[in-house]
């Protein structure tokens, strides 16, 4: 079988040393106080999060996966054994990205997007949808995942955009993968007449949240944190029977939770019922990555009650199966060196999980949670 992007980028000789120092599941804390550097005693000094030049547990869901684990001081992104930064397949497969799916240039996790899909597929009667804000397309794998037809798709950076095409080109057009900013009106001109023929059942999209991320800088002047109502406008031109807008959980806390109200209610003001925002953790649905998202579900419907979620994993429930672990997730993958890797590796698993199995597609995600709870 071929293995894609199972490269793991070459670490200065200042960072590699500094890994040495960590053990699994360490971190900037382990590091002898000896060593110094301009970030390394800023995190000394402000008492830094437990993430920050992190090594993963092989017996524990990874902590979440950012842009740049590239680098040591961004946060739990050294392999649990080897002396290296994960590789680009291994912080794929620990977001829940299936081993086809194929990176080609520079969001939410499959698995978690797929549970969502579940929570509205009862109240419809077919499936398309259209993804905007879609980076490299984790919400439309997983929706794809759970049988909905992607009609078309929006993102605004080239380079993800050429990853979410050439993954997701088999299922719409290649036209209608529509790359650039939607407030312009010609973008979503593009958008509308792509589907103009097609009945839009869902759109689904996480507009940029680093305005409302608890890691960013949460500046409630951030013109990002505005995008949403761009989401709106499509959402009432279309009037699917659903919308599902992802983002993280300090949408919720942001202006002492006016910014929350402010959204709801631009949805209500077109028209549509908004349920109590969903949060979940990854980890609870099979997701190896310790993650917290939030999702706003609205209907045209207004009678509709989407069934409340419960979780599918836990290490602290007995009648679940466990929470799966980084090394159920990459443990079989082959090891690789600091810097090593290729594009495109031929490679034969020994042995498999049932989370390889998963992710090689071999099996389907309800084949998969039935082994997990032992009923295979």
């Amino acid at each position: 079988m071929k293995l894609y992007n199972h490269i793991a980028c070459k670490l200065c000789e200042y960072e590699a040393k500094l890994a040495t120092y960590i053990p699994q599941g360490g971190n900037w804390k382990d590091i002898p106080d000896t060593i110094h550097d301009k970030r390394l005693d800023s995190i000394r000094a402000t008492g830094g999060r437990t993430t920050y030049y992190g090594r993963l547990r092989w017996d524990k869901p990874s902590y979440t996966i950012a842009t740049y684990f590239n680098r040591v001081p961004n946060g739990c992104n050294i392999h649990p054994e080897q002396n290296r930064i994960l590789s680009n397949r291994e912080a794929a497969r620990l977001q829940s990205f299936p081993d086809d799916f194929i990176f080609k240039g520079s969001k939410a996790s499959p698995l978690l997007a797929r549970y969502v899909s579940s929570l509205i597929k009862p109240h419809l009667k077919s499936y398309n949808f259209i993804d905007l804000f879609a980076g490299c397309g984790g919400l439309s794998e997983g929706f794809i995942m759970n049988g909905f037809n992607l009609v078309a798709t929006n993102e605004i950076d080239a380079n993800i955009m050429m990853t979410n095409e050439f993954n997701h080109s088999k299922y719409a057009p290649k036209e209608n993968f529509i790359l650039g900013d939607i407030t312009k009106q010609d973008v979503q001109q593009h958008l509308f007449d792509a589907c103009k023929d097609t009945q839009i059942d869902v759109i689904v999209g996480g507009p940029p949240c680093q305005g409302f991320s608890y890691a960013g800088w949460r500046n409630p002047d951030d013109k990002r944190n505005q995008l949403f109502r761009e989401f709106v406008s499509v959402v009432c031109h279309f009037k699917p029977k659903f919308f599902v807008m992802e983002n993280v959980p300090g949408i919720l806390t942001m202006k002492k939770g006016e910014t929350i109200k402010e959204i709801i209610a631009a949805f209500k003001d077109v028209g549509y019922h908004i349920n109590t925002p969903v949060k979940l953790k990854a980890e609870d649905y099979g997701v190896p990555q310790k993650r917290r998202r939030v999702f706003i579900i609205g209907s045209l419907d207004s009678s509709i009650e989407l069934s409340k979620p419960t979780p599918l994993f836990s290490d602290d429930d007995s009648n679940l199966p466990n929470c799966i672990t980084v090394k159920k997730s990459i443990g079989n993958l082959p090891p690789l060196s600091d810097g090593e890797g290729e594009i495109e590796t031929d490679f034969s698993f020994k042995e498999k999980s049932a989370y390889d199995k998963l992710m090689l597609k071999e099996i389907t995600f309800d084949e998969f949670y039935r082994i997990c709870k032992g009923l295979n």
